[in-house]
């Protein structure tokens, strides 16, 4: 069991002891600390929550409205939502905060709170580790009884996320209408399910749903990965569709399977979402050092520039305004359009997608044939608290100090055109080790060859 405070958030598996796990008292001081630094900022904040459908997702919420309210904070509730959907209404509601109650891709287990600013973008890591020190401290002081603030419910803001989609220039509504493509949607048992078929019908798709009641009993894994989609894969070729969808719990990050059951690959959402805009507007990308290199590639053959930033959000989000990027994201599936706001988004990518799709008017397999073919090995290493990471770094650093090192996070070491990335993941106690090259069987031994390298270090 689990409990991780970070400047991602606070993240951690129900039930268990307090401090080790997301108790009720790790919630409500956490929710607490994120509440008191709102409330340094303005003396009359208003914050607006959703929740993915996890089994534990009501019982969070409650305890997180309450512990606001009696901080003399405003609620805007939205029920079960989205991420990217939670993000746009902070900046529609004019709310100070958002809190999106959702451990993304991790299992049905886990829950988490994910903090917004007033642009519905995650904190920076500044304002997190502020808000750390606030829960690390636990002086707190609440409302009195006659200021304690109100609960407002409200429905509708998916429709509202949609309908800002359809609006976009690039959202090429007839053709996408034209094809009538069939799809198949693993929904994970989560608020995709309320999401995507309405984005779909209104773009003239038929649609089949798996694993579409929203109850948080999740029917796999539920990160987005070949090894998880072999339902979804199925499903495609069974009801011979045009393509399958699938993302995760809280809808932030997107994968597709092809017509013929193979994955489009997740790192290559990104790739094709951002070589549709780049056809009609040339300009800057970025996505993090975790992805592939075929976004670089892309990029520079539509006459842009690529831009490397550290992993996670809110770090892609810093590096797409510092070079003014027309579109960024993650490898992980994770698509950020700025037209419609500075958030992963996988039902704005999925339309973007879809409007790409319909223009090259092939299948999905054909399209996922023009572009590079680079392989990614992803890996992890269990963290036990006798693990010194940055000792471990820096000895890897000096065992490949002649070959060409990135250290913005963790280390990332350049061989040739491949490329091995260590990093202390944000969300889970492991090491992540991702490595890259042309070749799957090159990649496999990149990866093997660091993994025996940790293994006689730790070992040493």
């Amino acid at each position: 069991m689990s409990l991780i405070k970070s400047i991602s958030g606070i993240r951690g598996t129900i039930g268990g002891t307090v401090g080790d796990n997301l108790t009720a008292q790790d919630i409500v001081s956490s929710a607490a600390g994120y509440g008191t630094w709102l409330l340094q900022q303005n003396k009359q904040p208003s914050i607006v929550i959703g929740r993915d459908a996890r089994i534990s997702g009501e019982l969070v919420s409650s305890l997180v409205v309450s512990t606001l309210r009696m901080l003399g904070i405003n609620v805007i509730d939205l029920g079960l939502s989205t991420t990217p959907t939670v993000e746009m209404a902070v900046v529609a509601e004019k709310a100070t905060g958002g809190i999106i109650l959702t451990a993304s891709h991790n299992p049905k287990e886990w829950n988490a709170l994910k903090l917004l600013n007033s642009d519905g973008e995650f904190i920076s890591a500044k304002d997190g580790q502020d808000i750390l020190t606030l829960i690390k401290r636990g002086q707190i002081t609440y409302a009195s009884v006659d200021k304690l603030g109100t609960l407002t419910k409200k429905e509708g803001y998916i429709q509202k996320h949609i309908d800002q989609i359809l609006a976009l220039p690039l959202v090429n509504i007839p053709a996408i209408k034209a094809r009538g493509f069939k799809i198949v949607v693993d929904c994970i048992n989560s608020t995709g399910a309320i999401s995507i078929p309405p984005l779909l019908a209104q773009l003239g798709c038929e649609t089949i749903l798996i694993n579409e009641t929203p109850d948080g009993q999740f029917a796999h894994n539920p990160e987005p990965l070949p090894s998880n989609l072999s339902s979804l894969s199925k499903a495609v070729m069974d009801k011979r569709a045009d393509l399958g969808i699938a993302v995760d719990p809280d809808v932030d990050r997107l994968a597709f399977v092809c017509e013929d059951g193979e994955m489009f690959g997740e790192e290559y959402t990104l790739v094709a979402v951002a070589d549709y805009i780049l056809q009609h507007k040339v300009g800057n990308t970025v996505s993090n050092l975790s992805s592939t290199r075929a976004l670089r590639d892309v990029t520079e053959k539509r006459g842009g520039v690529y831009h490397a930033s550290a992993v996670g959000e809110v770090n892609v989000v810093t590096k797409m305004k510092e070079c003014n990027a027309v579109i960024g994201g993650e490898g992980n599936g994770g698509i950020i359009y700025p037209e419609l706001h500075y958030g992963r988004d996988a039902l704005v990518g999925i339309a973007l997608f879809l409007s790409h799709l319909a223009v090259f008017g092939k299948n999905t397999s054909f399209l996922r044939a023009t572009y590079p073919r680079y392989t990614i090995s992803k890996n992890k290493i269990q963290l036990t608290p006798e693990i010194n990471i940055d000792l471990l770094l820096a000895k890897l650093k000096s065992k490949y100090k002649n070959y060409p090192l990135n250290t913005i996070d963790g280390l990332k070491i350049e061989i040739d055109n491949d490329w091995i990335h260590l990093r202390k993941s944000n969300t889970e106690p492991i090491i992540r080790i991702y490595t890259e090259s042309n070749s799957e069987v090159v990649a496999s031994n990149l990866a093997r060859k660091i993994q025996m390298d940790i293994n006689e270090i730790l070992k040493a």
